[in-house]
């Protein structure tokens, strides 16, 4: 039990004194920076998915996408 006491007492000891915390603007930016890279990420896998249009294999629908365009071609 002494030697968890130790790690607790020590834990806070590192978190309040040794550790660098960013500023409150700093964490905005980088909020900024991680919101603008997961829109972009999500755009891109939208794109990915409407031109391969893998998810619409099965209905009638008019785009199929490059993969339904090559199965119709070679004739699947």
């Amino acid at each position: 039990m002494a030697s968890f006491k130790t790690y607790l007492s020590e834990s806070y000891n590192e978190l309040v004194h040794k550790v660098s915390w960013p500023t409150w603007k700093e964490l905005q930016s980088s909020a900024i920076i991680v919101l603008v890279a997961a829109l972009l990420i999500a755009l891109l896998v939208f794109l990915m998915d409407f031109v391969f249009g893998v998810h619409n294999m099965n209905n009638n629908s008019f785009w199929k996408g490059i993969l339904g365009f090559i199965y119709k071609f070679m004739g699947q």
